[in-house]
């Protein structure tokens, strides 16, 4: 009889004892039972045969996880705080039984089929210093041609013989990426992402796993699929948000790729016009300025709140006078953000999470962002009984309202997740607007990503304020990283008016056209507090009883104090008290090491503690 330790897939129990009776190599997928449940788990190692009675491995599977993908998933289970079992619950095994096909005659193996990308001096430079380093970013104004230097790269490493993953957030994986991709490299191209239909899922891991797909495209679950024979990681927009899971395993896929690089010992690029502070101190950089159009860009601030001031509305006039188009960003969806009594101030919070509600006109509801509780729109104050209730904070479905109201024969487009709910309605959206249907879209981060939109000499920017005014110590950067990346999208040929509604002016000029400025300017204000010079860490503990979640917080945060090198920043409740129900506070930990902020977590970690390393979100 022979024992094996097995983790079982996507459960947060450590790894269990099995017998069986045949011989079965390490990192193979099986079937086993427990407590009279049949669930799925990988076989960690042989172990000796233990003191208590062992159950049987019900199926081998013929599904191995190499042993690199094992070595991955240690480290995620350790440094981001989850079992083994969820940490592998996130990759895709090798498939043993679609390992031995050979290329079939017509796949593209010799690359110089390809027509071959030139780059300019300047793009080659950039590549060559990437190819020196390891880990290298890829500093890039917007237009400045960062693709077609990832696309050489795969080009080379298709010469090689090697893979590519490139990853890239969600919403950037557009239709315009898609044909760019496989206008250059045809069926060699797998894009991978959440909106893929089962069947096309299956075929795409067909693909990967005969080896016929060279690039393989997609956000960050990408990162795990079983890519053979890799050789290159592209992370674009490594400053992107999307990039950090927000539920177990929390892991930040941009770390992982580097951490993936060192395992594979192979190159990593990261590229963005805006990187992170804390990519920029890292690792090595090449910048690459400029767009192919060097395109006049006025900026024109004005001192206002967040509304359609007059300002803005003249603008829009002339644009749509001269027949030409513009784009509208606000940081929030649908109509108004929040509700609020005029008479006595009463703001109405979602009875689930304490957190305002947004107004949906179109449903005549207030809807809960976070829990997506719905309740009807009051017609009075259920406080003092008046009838004045104003909402504030602008959204873009109420923008969209007011342009229609403002002019008559206007084609406004709402460009968000609550309209753009599929690729498709994607494709149509964007056609429509660079076929000129559209005179003005209006959207949310969305319109930010890398679409590009020819026809625009006005962008319109709102809200900076709220983004800026945000308790989290990457607000100044979140800030003006939207303002560049949604200038960047305007005027890509003719000269274009940003006009940035905000009242810190001095900041947002000072830096929006030289973000290297700005980076240098964030180290000092961060030194000795924040990333890139500390860890963070945060500890959430939640519970429908809010004593229990408060009495296991201060259980913890007593227990911590003993670790000299570790300071508790704050603990409490949470921003946002209560979401789903259920009552949230939080430890908030700083280090110089995240090696001593996991020892004493894990010292002192207690059941109901979900632990964030590295957090982005501290609502």
């Amino acid at each position: 009889m022979h024992y094996y330790n097995i983790a079982l897939l996507n459960s947060p129990l450590e790894p269990f004892t099995y017998q069986s009776q045949s011989i079965i190599e390490i990192g193979t997928k099986v079937k086993v039972k427990v407590r009279n449940r049949e669930v799925y788990g990988v076989l960690l190692a042989s172990c000796k045969e233990p003191e208590f009675k062992t159950s049987e491995i019900l199926e081998v599977c013929d599904s191995t996880y190499s042993q690199k993908q094992i070595t991955l998933a240690r480290f995620i289970s350790a440094y981001y705080f989850c079992s083994l079992g969820e940490a592998l619950g996130v990759m895709l095994p090798y498939d043993s039984g679609m390992h031995s096909h050979a290329p079939r005659g017509n796949e593209m193996d010799d690359s110089s089929l390809l027509p071959q990308i030139t780059l300019s001096a300047k793009q080659n430079e950039a590549l060559e210093f990437l190819k020196k380093h390891k880990t290298a970013l890829l500093f890039g104004d917007t237009g400045s041609g960062k693709t077609e230097i990832y696309m050489k790269y795969f080009e080379e490493m298709i010469a090689q013989k090697k893979r590519s993953i490139f990853l890239m957030p969600e919403i950037s994986l557009t239709p315009q990426m898609n044909q760019r991709l496989h206008k250059h490299f045809g069926d060699a191209v797998v894009m991978w992402h959440s909106k893929l239909t089962p069947k096309q899922k299956k075929e795409a891991l067909r693909k990967i796993h005969d080896g016929s797909a060279k690039i393989i495209a997609g956000p960050r679950s990408a990162l795990f699929l079983p890519v053979k024979d890799l050789g290159l990681i592209v992370v674009d927009e490594e400053h992107d948000e999307s990039y950090k899971a927000s539920s177990r395993p929390r892991y930040n896929a941009r770390d992982i790729a580097i951490y993936m690089g060192k395992i594979h010992d192979i190159g990593v690029v990261l590229g963005s016009a805006t990187p992170s502070l804390t990519t920029y101190v890292k690792f090595p950089h090449v910048r690459l300025r400029g767009g192919h159009f060097s395109s006049k860009k006025e900026f024109v601030y004005e001192r206002s709140s967040e509304k359609l001031s007059p300002m803005i509305l003249t603008s829009l006039q002339e644009t749509l006078k001269a027949k030409e188009q513009a784009i509208l960003f606000l940081p929030t969806r649908a109509n108004f953000k929040y509700l609020i009594c005029s008479d006595c101030g009463h703001t109405y919070k979602c009875a689930f999470c304490s957190v305002g509600m947004s107004i949906h006109q179109k449903s005549r509801s207030l809807k809960c962002h976070y829990c997506n509780f719905a309740q009807a729109i009051p017609q009075e104050c259920s406080e003092c009984k008046s009838p004045n209730l104003i909402s504030s904070r602008l959204g873009t479905a109420e923008v969209v309202k007011e342009i229609q109201s403002e002019f008559d024969e206007v084609n406004v487009e709402q460009f968000d997740r609550d309209v753009i709910t599929t690729a498709n309605k994607l494709k149509r959206a964007l056609k429509r607007f660079n076929d000129k249907e559209t005179d003005i879209l209006v959207g949310t981060q969305m319109i930010s990503k890398g679409h590009d939109y020819h026809g625009v000499s006005l962008a319109v920017v709102l809200g900076l304020d709220n983004i800026l005014g945000m308790s989290d110590y990457r607000a100044r950067e979140k800030a003006l990283s939207t303002l560049v990346q949604v200038a960047g999208r305007s005027g890509r040929k003719e000269s274009a008016k940003v006009l940035v509604q905000t009242f810190n002016e001095s900041f947002f000029s000072a830096f929006v056209g030289r973000y290297e400025d700005f980076l240098e300017d964030e180290k000092e204000y961060r030194k000795e507090l924040y990333p890139p010079y500390k860890k963070l860490c945060r500890i959430l503990f939640s519970h429908k009883n809010g004593i229990k979640a408060q009495e296991a917080m201060q259980q913890m945060q007593e227990s911590l104090r003993v670790f000299s090198n570790v300071e508790i920043v704050g603990f409490g409740k949470c921003g946002i008290e209560r979401v789903a129900d259920k009552y949230r506070f939080e430890i908030l930990l700083r280090s110089d090491k995240s090696t001593d902020i996991i020892k004493a977590v894990s010292a002192c970690k207690i059941e109901m503690a979900e632990v964030d390393m590295d957090p982005i979100e501290f609502g």
